[in-house]
């Protein structure tokens, strides 16, 4: 019971103290919104919302929690807090789950942004919300872990935004967001199928819009996969570089 009540102190301090900064601000919260607007509103002719809808929700999930959890976690560091948290009796895979939680309902929330906008533009009727709230859900943990992995290689907070852009604008044309992974040439769809959120952003299609091309048991069955063999990476790595 005292392990879970940390957590929720954990988790309390970090959505009060951190993820309201200016990085978390701009990437977090403003990118979403002018990102939605730039594709439903500003199109010189009309757009099929429902077409580009699953891959503007993914890109809000993904850089809304990447900036969440790099930026939180580099200003712990720098302060030195994160290490009276590393010396505290508590689990380090619980301590990680706290310190991620926060990043993952920030996404959930950003995930719904493009929707909220959405309604106002199109019929909504016929989604299959189940699977896009799992989807959401795993691709914002797996963002999440992205930016842990980020934070633990950098030290500075313009760092963990720079090293945060090398794995996310890629993203945009290899994931299959807005160009399908089929139509990418040969040598790119290998790339494009080692990144999870390709499956992530394969399940909103089929939920949404109808057009995924994987089975829906795979892409989930693939994103856990991912979620754990990130998390234990990050793992690794914050007992190597950050406990001495």
């Amino acid at each position: 019971m005292k392990s879970w009540i940390a957590f929720w102190n954990i988790l309390r301090k970090d959505m009060r103290n951190y993820y309201l900064k200016p990085p978390n601000i701009s990437w977090g919260l403003v990118f979403p919104v002018a990102w939605t607007l730039m594709f439903f509103l500003k199109s010189p002719t009309a757009v099929d919302v429902r077409q580009l809808l699953p891959g503007v929700m993914s890109l809000s999930v993904l850089f809304g929690t990447t900036s969440m959890l790099s930026v939180a976690l580099t200003f712990e560091r720098r302060s030195r807090s994160f290490e009276r948290l590393l010396l505290s009796p508590l689990d380090l895979n619980l301590l990680m789950l706290a310190k991620t939680s926060g990043a993952v309902f920030f996404g959930l929330f950003n995930a719904f942004v493009p929707v909220f906008f959405a309604v106002f533009m199109t019929d909504l009727s016929g989604i299959r919300w189940l699977p896009v709230l799992g989807a959401v859900f795993l691709i914002s943990l797996t963002s999440t872990l992205l930016g842990l992995f980020i934070a633990v290689a950098v030290r500075e907070v313009f760092e963990a935004q720079t090293f945060s852009n090398f794995f996310r604008f890629p993203m945009i044309f290899l994931c299959g967001l807005f160009i399908p992974v089929q139509a990418l040439p040969l040598l790119l769809q290998p790339v494009s199928y080692v990144l999870p959120l390709t499956y992530g952003a394969d399940i909103l299609k089929t939920a949404i819009s109808q057009n995924g091309h994987l089975a829906l048991s795979l892409n989930f069955a693939l994103l856990l996969v991912f979620a754990a063999g990130l998390f234990a990476i990050s793992i690794r790595n914050v007992k190597r570089r950050w406990i001495y």
